[in-house]
């Protein structure tokens, strides 16, 4: 991967849970220089199994052959719903970036204790694998796992493109957007009514 190209893609998909039901996913296609061209949107079920269709769809409705990599803020979003980055990767032939920000002893209780007996579901967590540290030139770390490049292209990306805090700019600006469209969908529910 040619990381020191400032023409660089990256597609960063960030979430942003709206209800029981639904989450908000957005994707945010931004270059190293952090010209932002490129948004797409998508939704997930909470508690389901469909956050990787959706991605998968989210990135064949982009239409775009110039990514060069794909960051997700977080492999279990939507409450278990959890995404299978090697797949990802697998379809699309495009290094993928999985990065979230605390420590943690892992979710093999948790998810036992809310889907008692979901044997598919706790594989396909333990399937992620372990998280690297990855200590940020801003001062923080962030905690990152990574599927078709190196750990060495993994902690480069994840530096080149954390210019503030611990979140990646591209994950940053997608998680501003979810959040946005799922305050606006909250607001025409509410006016609906």
């Amino acid at each position: 991967m040619q990381l020191q190209k400032s023409g660089i893609r990256v597609l960063g998909i960030a979430e942003s849970c709206s209800s029981r039901e639904k989450s908000h996913l957005c994707g945010v296609v931004m270059r190293r220089d952090l010209h932002v061209d490129g948004f797409v949107f998508g939704t997930v079920t909470v508690g389901g199994d469909d956050a990787t269709k959706e991605i998968l769809r989210m990135i064949r409705e982009l239409n775009r052959q110039d990514l060069n990599l794909i960051m997700l803020s977080g492999c279990v979003i939507a409450w278990y719903n959890i995404i299978n980055p090697s797949e990802i990767h697998t379809s699309t032939k495009i290094p993928v970036i999985c990065v979230s920000y605390e420590e943690s002893e892992g979710l093999v209780d948790h998810i036992l204790l809310h889907f008692p007996g979901d044997v598919d579901r706790v594989a396909r967590y333990q399937n992620l694998g372990e998280r690297t540290q990855v200590a940020l030139p801003t001062g923080y770390s962030l905690f990152a796992r990574g599927w078709g490049l190196t750990e060495k292209e993994m902690t480069k990306a994840c530096r080149l493109f954390t210019h503030h805090g611990k979140i990646p700019e591209p994950l940053r600006v997608a998680r501003i957007a979810a959040r946005s469209m799922t305050e606006y969908l909250r607001h025409e529910t509410d006016a609906a009514i």
